[in-house]
């Protein structure tokens, strides 16, 4: 799962439906899923907002929305469905708990189109679901969806092609001139450092959460990780773990630095004396605005960026399995020299 930008507050004019003034409805109904619980995390970085527990296969939530927001509502087994969430409407989510990738969400025709747009991405290849949602944003520049879909086709590569994300953000600021969070991201995008093999990593500095003076100087292992993560990204959590135990494995010849991208440092420190991270870790609760984040250029959450002794960057942007196979690889690269 791809997380995203840590973005999608988004203040546009809706259309409501049936729930009361001010409040966004969700109800669901799933096969093979009598009971349990689903979590709700808000796509703008503020994190978990609500549990919702199941009952004989069913839920119903309510929740008090003064804005539009992108939510994604997160299954026991982390797979995500996003969900376009306004005032006074009311969306339904029906399918199957064993084939999660063909929920339907419907009741606003911005989720009746999210959702045809999954359907035909879930049958094509990487490449063309690209294609697929390029066609959506050209097509529909104005729905709060477009966001979300430029951070998963276009934002979360390894090799994203910026001046296209610059060229679809613009065609969105055209249909919603007044979108303050559109105009930051293409802002921050046509600053952004080509995070690409070969390159050198930008300089940057900061303070961790415990005080520790951080720059470049801190990345001086055989291999070297800059991690991008969040209390409310699963999949960084997994990642960050699983750099746990490859640290574990390999000592100082693996050195990593986060980038906690909570709102709450409190959070942050949290999470980093349970998982008893040791390597320093920078949260000032800026999420976006943190000076560190705009030095690096990053975009993303999850987000990640391997480099070697020399400064230079050798991969960004892996998954979670991916990572751990490229820190192994380099790493024995290294101890055969």
């Amino acid at each position: 799962m791809k997380k995203f930008l840590g973005f999608l507050l988004l203040t546009l004019t809706v259309v409501s439906c049936s729930a009361p003034d001010g409040i966004f409805r969700l109800t669901g109904k799933f096969k093979n899923f009598s009971q349990g619980e689903l979590y709700i995390y808000a796509m703008n970085g503020k994190g978990k907002i609500d549990t919702i527990k199941l009952a004989d296969s069913k839920f119903r939530y309510e929740i008090p929305m003064e804005d539009t927001v992108m939510l994604s509502i997160i299954f026991p087994n982390f797979s995500e469905i996003p969900i376009v969430a306004m005032p006074g409407t009311d969306v339904k989510m029906e399918g199957d708990a064993s084939h999660l990738k063909e929920v339907a969400v419907k009741g606003t025709e911005e989720n009746d189109q999210l959702t045809l747009f999954r359907m035909k991405a879930n049958e094509q290849t990487p490449p063309e679901a690209a294609k697929t949602a390029e066609a959506f944003i050209k097509e529909h520049p104005a729905s709060p969806a477009c966001l979300y879909l430029v951070n998963k086709y276009f934002l979360l590569k390894a090799d994203a092609d910026l001046s296209k994300v610059q060229s679809l953000l613009t065609l969105m600021l055209k249909a919603t001139p007044d979108n303050k969070q559109i105009q930051q991201i293409k802002k921050q995008t046509a600053m952004m450092h080509p995070l690409t093999k070969g390159h050198t990593l930008p300089k940057f500095s900061a303070v961790s959460i415990d005080g520790r003076h951080v720059s470049n100087e801190d990345l001086k292992g055989d291999v070297n990780i800059v991690c991008i993560w969040a209390n409310w990204s699963y999949e960084s959590l997994s990642i960050q773990r699983q750099l746990l135990e490859l640290q574990k494995d390999y000592g100082k010849r693996l050195q990593i630095v986060g980038i906690c991208m909570d709102a709450n440092p409190e959070e942050c420190r949290k999470t980093v004396e349970r998982d008893s991270l040791r390597w320093p870790i920078m949260c000032d609760g800026a999420m976006w605005d943190m000076a560190v984040v705009r030095q690096l250029g990053i975009q993303a959450v999850p987000d990640n960026i391997i480099t070697g002794k020399d400064g230079k960057i050798i991969a960004s942007r892996l998954s979670a399995g991916e990572l751990r196979l490229k820190i192994q690889e380099l790493l024995n690269q290294t101890a055969k020299k």
